[in-house]
């Protein structure tokens, strides 16, 4: 009997520190890029009409190449890239999710621009993250009746069952490819999530990682400036803040808050995904250096073009957060 509780109590110890290990690797990488790859941005930005045809026009010709040459060249670390948020547009093809929403001309690319985008990441030595909220895409309502999304504080059970299933499947799919998710908008995480049966946090989680055991995740509960980990099934704080200098890091130990890695996430533009710098680069450098002094993550969104470009000036910004972070 004492044998086979101390091989418990061991396999029980090797879960743990492998779950606190999978988003280890930001407190060396310390940061890194995201942009936004829209639609309904791309129209606000460019003046785009964006149909099927024309997002998998777009998807196809997008520069992966470019793209990771820029995030290499400014000195960062890993890259956040949306599969899709509130348009119902994504930038990889998902059978389930075909299938569940039942629209004959799928909204889902015949790219998979996200296994493109990690392939040239990974050639150059960094990591590779998603983004994808927690809700069905808003502006589809043919979407979000077929996913049986109810937005506001419902237990939402039928949706995040299917949901789960799309994810998972994208999850095996790119396997090692990704190295975590950024799941937005889990804004009623007690309504939704935090219940002993499934769907919840544990199997939320477990759909994300089923391609990658490793896969580091961070659910996001909304603006907070007093960061915070909202679950033990997540590995490092998601983070969103928009005010960076309200930023508040309490009682930090390790690079860690109450023993999940400290991350933050914010954007360089007027809003997020678009505008001109709202910062100096002094600024941006000072809030970057906040998180690294506590062996944080500094993520920063910037503007990108249809072509799969980050706009010039935010080249400029990062290059000197990249210069920062080596001194």
């Amino acid at each position: 009997m004492k044998k086979v509780c101390v091989i418990i109590i061991l396999f029980i110890s090797s879960a743990l520190t492998d779950a606190q290990d999978r988003a280890a690797w930001m407190q060396t990488a310390k940061f890194g890029v995201m942009t936004h790859y829209l639609p309904d941005w791309l129209k606000q930005t460019e003046k785009l009409n964006i149909d099927v045809k024309k997002w998998n026009e777009l998807v196809d010709h997008f520069d992966v190449d470019g793209l990771a040459d820029q995030v290499k060249s400014v000195g960062a670390n890993y890259m956040i890239f949306t599969i899709g948020q509130n348009s119902g547009f994504y930038v990889s093809p998902n059978k389930t999710y075909d299938r569940i929403v039942g629209i004959s001309l799928t909204k889902c690319s015949r790219r998979d621009l996200i296994a493109d985008l990690a392939d040239a990441m990974h050639k150059r030595g960094l990591k590779f993250m998603v983004y994808l909220p927690s809700g069905a895409p808003n502006g589809d309502s043919v979407a979000k009746k077929a996913l049986q999304w109810q937005n506001g504080a419902h237990p939402n059970k039928e949706f995040q069952s299917n949901w789960e299933q799309i994810i998972r499947e994208w999850s095996v799919r790119w396997g090692n490819k990704v190295d975590g998710w950024w799941f937005d908008g889990c804004y009623w995480p007690n309504v939704m999530y935090r219940g002993e049966s499934a769907p919840n946090f544990k199997s939320f989680a477990a759909a994300a990682r089923a391609g990658n055991p490793n896969s580091a995740i961070g659910f996001n509960m909304g603006v907070m400036y007093r960061i915070t980990s909202g679950t033990p099934y997540e590995d490092y704080i998601a983070g969103e803040i928009n005010k960076d200098d309200q930023l508040s890091i309490n009682k930090p130990y390790d690079g860690k808050i109450d023993g999940v890695q400290i991350h933050v996430l914010s954007f360089l533009g007027e809003k997020w995904g678009m505008g001109n710098p709202r910062f100096t680069t002094a600024q941006v450098i000072g809030y970057s250096q906040k998180l690294w002094d506590v062996k944080g993550s500094m993520t920063w969104d910037a503007p990108i073009q249809s072509n799969g470009h980050i706009y010039q000036p935010f080249i400029d910004q990062l290059t000197e957060v990249g210069k920062a972070l080596k001194k």
